[in-house]
């Protein structure tokens, strides 16, 4: 597959603001997929956030793979990551996330005690990817609609400041993909979980890579939900699929747009159960 490029102009637009704004935080909140805590993890904005305290946000934990999240987190960890496994749907330790920042800056605000300043609001930036849960994260965390949200990339156009409580103070930012993916997994892994449009990679190619993932890591709940056998390449399980929910047209052909979008739509409604599309390092 060759090199995929995806960089809608806001995105440079977007890049050059998070630069400028960067030195007026306290600290900045990464959120990642928990699904893909390798490919979700922009390595621009890590050049960008340079030395400032950063609290990971595992966001979606709950779709994840127990097994290999617990195994991300504690890689981060020991990269010197503090790390946060949350929900931004359900609301699962959200409420745990200021309390974290604090701990993360814990030595700045003793210190700032020390000296007798006054006590000012934590200012933090939330970064990360389009379509993993900021908008969503940030209305939990208000109890509100504060950011408009939806299933789907780019939805966050422009960086407003929102007032988290009396001592807390987010500046939210449309989420950012760097210009180009070296490594075809990541990009296949983002299209996959839908954090990149459908439109962007050719969508047999995205499915069959799915397929043969699943196939590979997760063949028994590819087996529990679509009647297949181990030996069965990505091919024969599409045309299993086609066969088992009646995806055929005139002539008994297979109807692959139907075919495609079952597949991708059970494993983005976690329907598969709990997966992860990031393996560890040494196999990515």
């Amino acid at each position: 597959m060759k090199q995929i490029q995806w960089f809608p102009g806001h995105m440079f637009k977007s890049l050059r603001e998070i630069k400028e704004k960067i030195k007026l935080m306290d600290i900045v909140f990464i959120l990642l997929d928990a699904r893909l805590p390798y490919s979700s993890m922009n390595p621009n904005i890590l050049e960008i956030v340079g030395n400032k305290p950063v609290l990971l946000l595992f966001n979606k934990a709950d779709l994840a793979d127990p097994k290999n999240l617990n195994y991300w987190s504690s890689y981060y960890q020991k990269k010197g990551f503090s790390v946060l496994l949350i929900n931004s749907i359900t609301g699962k330790n959200v409420n745990k996330i200021h309390a974290s920042a604090k701990e993360v800056l814990k030595d700045k605000i003793n210190r700032n005690q020390n000296k007798g300043l006054k006590e000012m609001p934590i200012r933090t930036m939330i970064l990360g990817i389009p379509n993993v849960g900021k908008s969503t994260l940030i209305n939990c965390l208000t109890k509100s609609k504060a950011t408009k949200t939806g299933n789907r990339p780019g939805v966050t156009k422009a960086q407003q400041w929102i007032k988290i409580s009396q001592d807390f103070e987010l500046l939210d930012t449309p989420g950012v993909l760097w210009p180009k993916f070296e490594e075809e997994k990541v990009g296949l892994a983002l299209a996959v979980t839908g954090a990149i449009k459908d439109d962007t990679l050719p969508i047999h190619t995205v499915v069959t890579y799915a397929l043969n993932y699943l196939q590979t890591y997760y063949q028994k709940a590819l087996n529990l939900r679509y009647k297949v056998d181990a030996d069965m390449n990505a091919d024969q399980i599409i045309e299993a699929i086609a066969k088992l929910r009646g995806c055929l047209i005139k002539g008994q052909e297979i109807d692959y747009d139907r075919v495609y979008q079952i597949v991708l739509t059970d494993i983005r409604n976690n329907v598969l159960g709990g997966l992860s599309f990031d393996q560890k390092p040494s196999t990515i």
